[in-house]
């Protein structure tokens, strides 16, 4: 049996980027210490979640990669010898900037990249104001613990992304993200939101016969432009099988840094009761690539 020890953090954010650094290291830290073989940190850990408002001065936020924060990581990883899956603010070149999870192997190096590919624009997430969308494509990372295929929050709603990353091989997949409740939703709307979330996620498991990671954010952080009434974020970070089942789920509000226990090696028995990869219609699959089909 092949077993993998997944750490998750889930954490609120505050505006002190030292403070938010110095509680993700310690977090790190305990889970190494109890046996974690990867750690998975939300998205955008750093800092407070800035996209709810367009302002050119953000942008200071962003750092190269390799830069500060893959040194930072890089150096706990080696210490701990663990895999650890960061989200950064990358700037590329000036007037570039991705959302780009940076996959850090247990040595300290960087295993590989990933830059977010589906970008949204909604009231109190204007990330296209801030991120080019990713041009690395779908591409699983070989790591020490495993291949995982990492994706970056909105991609978490596209089927395609998840497939991709099944077909070349990733045993594993992984979700840091940064989504919650606009607070004039009702409560009702707001349940409905987080279980479309989780059931979306837990999807693409069943139909690809993997074990999904999502690691969301916790906590209220305000809108600096009193536009909306800030995000209420909804934690409820949790692991699937590859039935779909739930093996954890989170607080949807408070900060949590647990060990997770998955078998990679159930997902070829799975795969054989349900072999929907080998039943795929590929031949008539043509006109997935078209916007709409009339």
């Amino acid at each position: 049996m092949k077993e993998i020890k997944i750490g998750i953090i889930q954490q609120h954010n505050v505006a002190d980027i030292k403070n938010n650094i110095e509680r993700l290291a310690e977090n790190i830290t305990n889970l190494a210490q109890r046996g974690a073989q990867l750690i998975i940190l939300q998205e955008l850990h750093n800092s407070l979640y800035f996209c709810q408002t367009e302002d050119v001065n953000k942008f200071e936020l962003a750092e190269t990669i390799p830069g500060p924060s893959t040194e930072f990581y890089g150096e706990l990883a080696r210490e701990l010898g663990v895999v650890i899956v960061t989200s950064l603010f990358e700037k590329r070149a000036p007037g570039l900037y991705h959302n780009t999870a940076v996959i850090i192997e247990k040595d300290g190096s960087i295993a590989g990249k990933y830059r977010k590919m589906h970008i949204p624009d909604d009231p109190a997430y204007y990330e296209k104001f801030y991120f080019t969308p990713g041009d690395l494509g779908f591409h699983p990372i070989d790591t020490s613990v495993g291949r995982l295929g990492v994706l970056v929050c909105w991609d978490q709603w596209y089927p395609e992304a998840a497939r991709l990353m099944a077909l070349q091989g990733a045993e594993i997949l992984i979700y840091p993200t940064a989504i919650g409740y606009e607070t004039s939703d009702t409560d009702e709307e707001q349940q409905r939101q987080r279980e479309a979330w989780t059931t979306v996620m837990r999807g693409h498991a069943v139909a690809n016969g993997l074990p999904v990671i999502a690691v969301n954010r916790v906590g209220y952080e305000p809108d600096p432009s009193k536009q909306t009434g800030g995000i209420q974020f909804w934690g409820s970070s949790f692991a699937a099988g590859p039935q779909g089942e739930l093996l954890f789920r989170a607080s949807d509000n408070e900060e949590e840094g647990i060990i997770i226990n998955i078998n990679i090696e159930h997902s070829e028995q799975v795969r054989r009761w349900w072999p929907f990869l080998r039943d795929r219609r590929i031949d008539e699959y043509g006109e997935i690539t078209k916007r709409f089909i009339d």
